[in-house]
């Protein structure tokens, strides 16, 4: 049987260290990249159902998954990023 490699979306929150004047700057620092992360503090969120494959570029494969009973959106297969067969 083959085997498939499949890269998931998924959402993860990370906690950051910096030094501001105001929870603006601070955010504003963050958002530049200018924060140091904090150690251990990467955190599973949930699977990202809101990105995924283009239902429409990849018909086939989501009316495949339609058939397994797989919620599919009308535009994206939900959270799929990519998918190829293992060699």
């Amino acid at each position: 049987m083959p085997q498939f490699r499949i890269e998931q979306y998924e959402l993860h929150a990370m906690t950051y260290r910096v030094e501001a004047a105001s929870e603006a700057e601070a955010i504003a620092k963050v958002l530049d990249g200018d924060a140091e992360p904090v150690d251990d503090s990467l955190e599973y969120v949930e699977i990202a159902e809101d990105y995924g494959l283009p239902a429409d570029e990849h018909r086939e494969l989501a009316d495949q998954l339609r058939d397994l009973g797989v919620p599919v959106g009308d535009t994206v297969i939900p959270s799929i990023r990519r998918i190829v067969k293992a060699e």
